[in-house]
């Protein structure tokens, strides 16, 4: 009998813009997958939630200097 483990993935959410601040340059810029070391699927979807909060106003889309 063989017991699995549920894999617990995090749901990336466009509301939780901390999440989100880690992954973008100071500059504004999306931080690559190689750098962040997510896989493409992951990057996909932080790519979208990212552009989502933008438009929604959670992240600005450039840095005020």
């Amino acid at each position: 009998m063989q017991i699995h483990k549920k894999k617990t993935q995090q749901f990336i959410d466009f509301k939780n813009s901390t999440v989100l601040r880690r992954h973008i340059t100071p500059q504004g810029k999306i931080l690559s997958k190689r750098i962040s070391g997510l896989s493409s699927k992951q990057h996909r979807e932080l790519t979208k939630a990212i552009k989502q909060a933008r438009i929604l106003g959670f992240l600005p889309f450039t840095n005020q200097v």
